[in-house]
């Protein structure tokens, strides 16, 4: 309100209207009677919220583990067991003849938990429990579902750090790491379910033509059922969340399929979302986690009763997934590997540009579907990149942020840990075929901690020049790698930036935004951005996937929302009482006259989509005298 007296007392804006000293009298004298009314309004507004959509505040109980004083078991060999046989590691209560998975953070080999595996019947029993759930909750409005979603994100905001906590000891990852890929990009989902949900599958009325002009078109967007979420365990807060948020907020209920790696946290945090929807009312079997070993899978991805199948994860998981899914024809949303490029054009300041290109490489140690793995520079500017890469590299700490091994070492980590050590041998091959093939090297080893011998570390890698010939140019690395790939022309830079077998997002820098946006439009890939790297995903209204070996649908945005739903066509008469479709009787059966029937519906076409104004005159004049006979 007092911008806008503001506005209206700027003298600029008053000569120019026009407005006398009359007129400007009585808008003042307005002014009172606006601002109250306007803020009665805004009270009304406030009750309401407060009244229908406040956040319904519920307690949750941290983790022990989430505390970094706390201490464990420490396994020499931490891995993912098929069967364990160690009793210091088992439940108290075990089970015979079941498997186990175990649970430890991976900077450190500390054992966090061990848990139970599901088999088939368990996965059976628990979709047949989401099934029951769903039948109460399609029938909610998009306001009970907003309160559950505005009252998860209220939790979230107020528990971040211990959030963060839980990613990092499942994981090895960063505080930093875990706010930017956790916390961000969850509170941006639910924000944008919040503003924008209800917009994307509420009825949608879709346009008609001058035949159906007496009819009302309209989308119903119903929901599935139970939909599935085969989730990857880079990002385990976020992997859950995102997905469940969409599923619940369309009307589904959703069974979550969490890898082994992250069982712990992810359980926890879905725990977070089954306690917030016994807070407002509702049946928290609406939401079930899954944790099984590979054979037993098929109990989710084969079920009849499952309806749509999202997964985030590795090109050859995601092939079999694809598979088992034809077998009841299931939808899948396939988001799978991806080898980013970063094109940088001629001219571009190298050093503006530099951080955000380090964060893209070396975010979450490389663990980032969309991180960048391609650097593709121009000849002239190739020496001055690797030297920054090398500078900067060379002083990048890696460590775990959980353990108290050395005084203050939680303020000075740059990097955690990688999930596993399975991909080493294989990535320091790469590495070492590239600097066979003249490419200069600086790391590109597992490193032994000195405070953390137990934990997967690999050195921050910066390799270059690489060729698009190189297997390294080629393998999506997953691993905190900088690959530096010199080109001469723009049109050597496109190839190749489209040379490999991926396509899920890429970025271009330059000084010019129209060049830039030249080049992203010749780039085979779902996403894009100019001069900045990843944003396509913190802005939740765009769809987000993949194209080629990348994976194909899209979550994120409408298109993600509505591919969880059923669109159903629906159509109804304008003005029932006035006009509905009738069969003339010059096509009625049985038909008197072939002729006069095919004169009828030919001049019917020439009137409705003829070219020009004659041609549907004399069309109309076809379909009087046709009818009249």
């Amino acid at each position: 309100m007092d911008a806008l007296i503001d506005l209206m007392n700027h003298p600029y804006l008053t000569l120019k209207l026009g407005l006398g000293t009359e007129t400007k009298s009585k808008i003042d004298a307005a002014y009172p009677i606006t601002a109250f009314f306007a803020f009665g309004i805004y009270l009304v507004f406030q009750r309401y919220q407060r009244t229908h959509n406040s956040p319904i505040p519920f307690e949750y109980k941290c983790p022990d583990p989430a505390d970094p004083t706390w201490t464990s078991q420490q396994l020499d060999e931490p891995h993912l067991e098929t069967h364990i046989t160690n009793p210091e590691v088992l439940p108290p209560i075990s089970v015979p003849g079941r498997r186990y998975i175990t649970s430890f953070d991976p900077s450190t080999g500390l054992h966090i938990g061990t848990f139970l595996a599901d088999n088939e019947d368990e996965i059976e029993g628990k979709i047949a429990r989401a099934a029951k759930a769903q039948k109460a909750w399609k029938e909610t409005t998009f306001q009970q579902r907003r309160r559950v979603v505005r009252s998860l994100l209220k939790w979230l905001v107020d528990n971040q750090e211990v959030c963060a906590r839980v990613a990092c000891r499942d994981t090895g990852k960063t505080l930093i790491d875990a706010a930017l890929g956790e916390i961000l990009t969850t509170c941006s989902k639910a924000e944008w379910m919040l503003n924008h949900g209800e917009d994307a599958i509420k009825p949608e009325t879709r346009h008609s033509n001058l035949m159906m002009s007496y009819k009302k078109s309209q989308v119903i967007y119903e929901p599935l059922g139970v939909v599935a979420a085969i989730v990857s365990w880079n990002y385990p807060l976020h992997n859950a969340w995102s997905p469940i948020l969409a599923a619940i907020f369309s009307g589904n209920g959703i069974v979550l399929k969490c890898s082994e790696h992250v069982i712990w946290s992810t359980t926890w945090y879905v725990g977070a979302i089954t306690k917030c929807l016994r807070a407002c009312g509702h049946d928290p079997d609406l939401i079930q986690v899954v944790c099984c070993y590979p054979e037993q899978a098929d109990a989710l991805t084969q079920s009849p009763d499952i309806k749509h199948i999202t997964f985030i994860g590795s090109e050859t998981v995601g092939r079999k997934i694809a598979v088992a899914a034809t077998k009841h024809l299931t939808p899948v949303t396939l988001e799978l590997g991806g080898k980013d490029p970063a094109v940088i054009l001629p001219g571009t300041d190298l050093n503006k540009w530099a951080s955000l290109w380090m964060r893209g490489v070396y975010q979450n140690m490389g663990q980032n579907c969309i991180g960048i793995e391609r650097l593709i520079v121009h000849v002239d500017q190739y020496d001055d990149l690797f030297a920054i890469f090398s500078e900067r590299v060379s002083k990048l700490r890696v460590g775990s942020v959980m353990s108290t091994a050395q005084a203050g070492y939680l303020h000075t980590v740059d990097g955690g840990s990688m999930i596993t050590a399975d991909r080493f041998r294989g990535l320091e091959k790469l590495i070492r075929d590239a600097s066979d093939a003249n490419a200069y090297v600086i790391g590109g080893e597992e490193y032994k901690h000195v405070y953390h011998e137990h934990g997967y570390y690999f050195q921050p890698t910066v390799v270059g020049p690489v060729d698009a010939s190189m297997d390294i140019a080629n393998q999506e690395l997953f691993a905190p790698v900088a690959l530096l790939m010199p080109y001469e022309t723009i049109e050597e830079a496109i190839e190749i930036a489209n040379g490999t077998r991926y396509g899920l997002g890429a970025s271009v820098f330059g000084p010019d935004q129209a060049d830039c946006l030249k080049v992203a439009k010749e780039l085979e890939c779902g996403m894009v951005s100019i001069n900045d790297f990843g944003v396509f995903y913190i802005n939740q209204d765009l769809p987000f996937g993949g194209v080629k070996a990348s994976g194909y649908g899209r979550f994120g945005g409408p298109e993600g929302l509505r591919s969880l739903t059923s669109p159903k066509a629906v159509i109804v008469d304008r003005w029932p009482s006035l006009i509905q479709t009738s069969i003339p009787k010059v096509l009625d059966y049985p038909l008197r006259s072939l002729y006069n029937s095919w004169e009828f519906s030919n001049n019917l076409v020439r009137f409705l989509y003829g070219d020009g104004w004659r041609t549907k005159l004399g069309g109309l004049a076809g379909v009087i005298s046709a009818a009249r006979k």
